[in-house]
C-alpha cells in the first residue's frame, strides 16, 4: 500500500508512519470532528485483502469498568468500513454514508491495549458495499460486525 497511489480526498492525511514499519497513519485533517475522539488511526491492508483499523484506547475511550467504551468500538467499526472501502479504491466519486451496522459484543476491549478492528469487503454492487470483520485486542475477539455503505455514484454524463 503506497500513500501516492491512492487517490485520497484533501479531507485526509494519509501516509507512512515511520515509528510503525507496515502501518499507515490515518486521520482527518480537522481535528475538531467526531473521529478525533478515538485519537490517533493506524492502518494496514494486509496480503489477503483485509484491511486493518488501529487505535490506542485511553482513559477518554474508556468506561467506568476501565474497558473500551462500546460507542468509541463503533465508531472505530463505522470508521473501518470506510478506510476499506477507500484502500480497496471503491469510493471514487466523492463520499459515502452506513446504511446499516450490526455488531455483537463478545469480549470487552481494555484501555490501554492497541484495539484492531479486521474488516473485509463481502460484494460490491454499484452503489452498494457489504462488508463484515472483527474487532480484536491482543489476539481475543471483541466484537464482530456487519456493514453495508452507499457509495456516491459517479457523475451523469449531461445531455446535449
Amino acid at each position: 500500500m503506497d500513500a501516492t497511489t491512492l487517490d485520497m480526498p484533501d479531507d485526509f492525511a494519509f501516509g507512512p508512519d515511520p515509528d510503525r514499519p507496515g502501518w499507515m497513519r490515518w486521520a482527518l485533517r480537522e481535528q475538531n470532528r467526531y473521529n478525533s475522539t478515538l485519537g490517533p488511526m493506524w492502518v494496514m491492508k494486509r496480503d489477503d485483502g483485509i484491511v486493518v483499523v488501529r487505535t490506542e484506547p485511553e482513559h477518554l475511550q474508556g468506561n467506568l469498568a476501565n474497558n473500551v467504551h462500546g460507542g468509541a468500538i463503533l465508531t472505530q467499526v463505522d470508521i473501518s468500513l470506510f478506510v476499506c472501502a477507500r484502500l480497496h479504491g471503491a469510493l471514487r466519486h466523492g463520499p459515502a454514508v452506513t446504511l446499516d451496522l450490526n455488531s455483537h459484543f463478545v469480549g470487552a476491549g481494555k484501555v490501554g491495549q492497541p484495539l484492531d478492528a479486521e474488516v473485509e469487503i463481502i460484494r460490491e454492487t454499484g452503489r452498494l458495499m457489504f462488508l463484515r470483520g472483527l474487532v480484536v485486542q491482543a489476539g481475543e475477539t471483541v466484537c464482530a460486525f456487519t456493514g453495508t455503505i452507499r457509495k456516491t455514484p459517479a457523475p451523469r454524463a449531461k445531455s446535449q
